[in-house]
């Protein structure tokens, strides 16, 4: 018998914690692919986005902005709906995913530095190819991922889902 909710909760990991668990898995030669973003209130988009991110590779790790990331991102006065922890818990709880961690910042760049994946994943709102860094649809990291030999890939979004748009419901 499995304890699934120990298996969740064994995914929520420090950047030490994911570093180490990288280690082992690219001794096995797993590819890691790195995505970020809120994830407040999970929907059909977020899981349909998260699943392609995963097929992309072997391993999945997810970067979920702390509640005080969010806030300073002005996305709307009361976000995050969802507190860090249940935001990771969640997020945890998708078979596809292997490691949910926090970050502090506005960007994810310091994360994404010291994991070095193989593969960089957002939404299609932004551009794989862009490299000003100063253009909203450049993806933060992406230079040192490509110089890292790694790959930058964009996912189309679910058309019709959104957090912005569940909430205004």
């Amino acid at each position: 018998m499995h304890d699934h909710w120990a298996i969740t909760k064994a995914k929520l990991m420090s950047l030490e914690d994911v570093l180490g668990q990288i280690n082992s898995w690219k001794l096995a030669d797993d590819k890691i692919v790195f995505t970020n973003g809120c994830f407040d209130v999970l929907h059909l988009g977020h899981v349909t986005y998260l699943a392609k991110a995963a097929s992309l590779g072997t391993r999945l790790v997810v970067a979920l902005n702390t509640d005080e990331s969010v806030r300073s991102l002005n996305k709307a006065p009361n976000r995050p709906i969802h507190d860090e922890e249940a935001r990771q818990c969640v997020v945890a709880g998708l078979g596809f995913v292997d490691a949910v961690l926090l970050f502090h910042e506005t960007t994810p760049l310091a994360t994404i530095e010291a994991i070095l994946p193989d593969v960089l994943v957002k939404g299609a709102d932004y551009d794989a190819k862009e490299r000003d860094k100063s253009s909203a649809k450049y993806i933060v990291g992406s230079d040192i991922v490509l110089k890292n030999g790694g790959k930058v890939e964009t996912i189309d979004l679910v058309i019709g889902h959104s957090t912005t748009r569940i909430l205004s419901k």
